[in-house]
């Protein structure tokens, strides 16, 4: 039997819960999770070649199924071809940075669970004000790209929305 979901993309503002999301998601569906933030980088937040971003990207996206959270805008649209559904985190900015400072207070120093090897949580002001800006300046290239998605999208503009979804979910077993 084929499941609902076999390819989900889940996006949204950094500091939204898009790492969190998606680990209860793959919990409850069994799909494997990738976290993009992990594959991207290498030790001590390194960017890959594109080159070798591509062949990663194109070794995760020949997967069967999975569930991949994370942005990465420029990967989108290739994303969006293998995927049959996309969860878009919409949040309110001032609760995104919240949340970001959180986990910045929570882990810094050390490596996420959701992040790449050598890549230690740290305070960084520029990433800060990319969060910041992020609806303004990111929202509507998203929104045009997933215009010409042919899958199912779902936006939850607040996290009790996501939470009900995911409690809908029959969980494995």
């Amino acid at each position: 039997m084929m499941r609902a979901m076999e390819r989900v993309l889940v996006i949204g503002s950094p500091g939204s819960g898009k790492s969190i999301f998606a680990r209860k998601l793959a919990l409850r569906t069994g799909l494997p999770l990738i976290h993009l933030d992990a594959e991207y980088h290498q030790p001590g937040w390194i960017e890959p070649s594109p080159d070798k971003w591509d062949a990663t990207l194109s070794g995760i996206l020949g997967g069967e199924s999975w569930i991949i959270d994370g942005n990465y805008g420029s990967s989108l649209k290739r994303r969006l071809l293998r995927a049959d559904t996309v969860i878009v985190l919409d949040y309110p900015t001032r609760l995104c940075l919240w949340r970001l400072l959180k986990r910045i207070a929570r882990h810094y120093g050390s490596v996420r669970e959701d992040a790449a090897p050598g890549c230690p949580e740290r305070f960084d002001w520029e990433f800060i004000r990319y969060v910041a800006a992020f609806r303004r300046t990111k929202i509507q290239g998203q929104d045009r790209q997933l215009a010409a998605f042919t899958g199912k999208t779902v936006r939850f503009r607040k996290p009790r929305e996501a939470k009900q979804w995911l409690e809908g979910i029959a969980p494995l077993g």
